[in-house]
This record gives structure tokens, sequence and C-alpha cells, in this order.
């Protein structure tokens, strides 16, 4: 369905589908709505009586704290926004860094929270079907809400308390390094696409990587949850046989999921940086013959965009 309701969910489940998502960032770069921004408008849950009740202490990036009389009689979904960020507001397809506290609607204890400075969570897609974008609907960064749900069978009500954070770009942010010798070479597209001219000489036979350009977030770290745009070129035949680009940004744990050299790439590297690595077979599918399909025995050049990372602490 295209607008779903916004679920009934517990601070569990809502987690777990905030955190699973990710996709492709919008670029925002025609100021007229599109029928996409009008319906992540339409599509926030509405305010009322409940939500209105909850009053909310605490700074937008930091855990909040919430007083109201319990037990709070939430009898439909409600979202209230009780701070108003600044900026452009987010458009369909964004990548938006987040965070949410939770509470029990009949109690007031706290359940839980995550994505504060803390334990940032991995930027997710906003958009009229998302949770995030029927709690937040088209708000600006700096916005916090706070959003009730009835209760469900065997649950209590809750209320959650989410602020959008930033909206964060699409590609690697970070400053230009100086190139290493003997590495291909990248070209940037003005959406951030790369393309890859490879060097003439004999194809390497040792993992090699370089810093193309370095941002100033957090290092990745092996266990971590790393968000990521990617362009793949075999060295083989010099054909692109695997990209991010055109769909939705990947996200991986670094250390499983991957070829070891994908996570000897990111590994150590800051969020905002764009890298390069080559990875002979060794540490990409595998010594033996040349396999166009599954890509045995082929050298493969990787330009990999670190968009954002999520503690390995944080992914348990």
């Amino acid at each position: 369905m295209r607008i779903r309701p916004l679920a009934v969910l517990s601070v569990a489940a809502l987690s777990a589908v905030l955190l699973a998502g990710c996709a492709s960032s919008g670029s925002g770069a025609d100021p007229s709505p599109s029928a996409a921004d009008v319906d992540l408008c339409g599509a926030v849950a509405a305010p009322g009586e409940a939500s209105d009740a909850v009053t909310v202490d605490g700074d937008v990036g930091a855990p909040a704290t919430v007083t109201f009389e319990s037990p709070l009689d939430v009898t439909a979904i409600q979202s209230t926004v009780v701070t108003e960020g600044e900026g452009d507001p987010v458009v369909a397809g964004d990548l938006v860094s987040y965070a949410l506290s939770a509470f029990n609607g009949d109690t007031g204890a706290e359940l839980g929270s995550f994505g504060y400075a803390d334990s940032p969570v991995l930027p997710q897609q906003i958009s009229p079907e998302s949770p995030l974008g029927q709690i937040l609907g088209c708000a600006t960064p700096g916005t916090r809400v706070v959003a009730t749900f009835p209760a469900t069978e065997g649950g209590t009500s809750e209320v959650y308390v989410v602020d959008l954070l930033r909206v964060v770009p699409n590609a690697a942010w970070g400053e230009p390094e100086e190139p290493v010798a003997g590495m291909p070479t990248v070209e940037l597209a003005d959406d951030g696409a790369p393309t890859v001219t490879l060097p003439d000489g004999d194809m390497p036979t040792e993992f090699s990587k370089a810093t193309l350009k370095k941002g100033d977030g957090p290092v990745v770290a092996e266990g971590d949850g790393v968000l990521v745009q990617y362009h793949g070129v075999s060295w083989n035949s010099g054909e692109v046989f695997d990209e991010s680009w055109g769909g939705q940004p990947f996200s991986f744990t670094a250390g499983s999921g991957v070829v070891q050299g994908f996570t000897d790439a990111v590994v150590g590297e800051t969020v905002g940086s764009q890298v390069i690595a080559v990875l002979p077979p060794s540490v990409a599918y595998g010594e033996g013959d040349i396999n166009d399909n599954d890509l045995t025995g082929q050298t493969l050049v990787f330009v990999i965009d670190i968009l954002g990372v999520q503690a390995a602490a944080a992914t348990q």
C-alpha cells in the first residue's frame, strides 16, 4: 500500500523498523514542491489531546524527559511539535539523522533511547511510508516532536520523543586528499557518482587503498554498522559490475556479510570520507578461473563513500 497508517509499535519494534531501513537521498535541488514532498507533509499524524498533554524537557539532540498525568488516555496515534527546527524542510528521499526517547504511557517510566551523541544510529531515508515520515512529516532539522501510541494487545500505550537532527549528504563530504600514485583515478559527477579510470601496467596482486576525501565524522571499527555509497569495477574487464548509485545506499556490518577487502576498505576511515580500494581475489571472491557471474578470480576496484556509522554495541 502506498501510504499506510502509522503502525502501532512497541519501542523495540519501532527501533527495529527505524534501524533496519536505508535508501537513497533526494537531491532537493528543485525548490518547487513535488507530489512526494506534498505527500510527506500530509503523511504526519495529527496532534491531539494525548500528545498535547505531554510536557517535554531537555534540549534537542539530548535524551528527553517527560511529564504527564498517568495513565495517559491514548485513543489514537498523535504527533505534536514541541520544538520547531530551522532551515529547509526535509523532502521524501532525504537521508536524515535522528534520535528517540520512549516512555510507558501508563506509568511514565522510560523504556529506552537511542540516536544521541553517545549512541548514534545509521541515517535513514524519510518517506511518507516510513515511520519517521509519519511521525515527523516534512519537518525542518532541529525539530522535536512528541508522538503517542495507543495500547496494543498485551502492551501499554507509549510516548515517543523524536528529534530530527539533520539531513545527511548522499555522497562523501570530506576534504579532498592528494591522489596516490599508481592507484586508479576517479572523476565525480555533479551528484557525486564516481567514474574510475584504471592505470596502465600490471594488475595489482595485493590489497591497497587510499583516502580520496577525508571526512570529519567518527572512525569506523570492526563490527560497526556502516552506511555507504559504492561503485565497483572489475580490473580484469574494466567494466562496472555493481554500484549503489542510482538506487539505495548500502548498509552492512563491518566484518560480516561482505568480502574481507570491502571491510578493510572502510575500517579505520572516518564518516564523510571517500576511499578507493583495490581488492585482489584473496580478499574478494577467491582465486580460480575467471567467472563473470560470481567474480571468482577477479581483481576489483571499489570507490566507497562512508555516510554513517553505528557503533557495534548499538546494533545488538
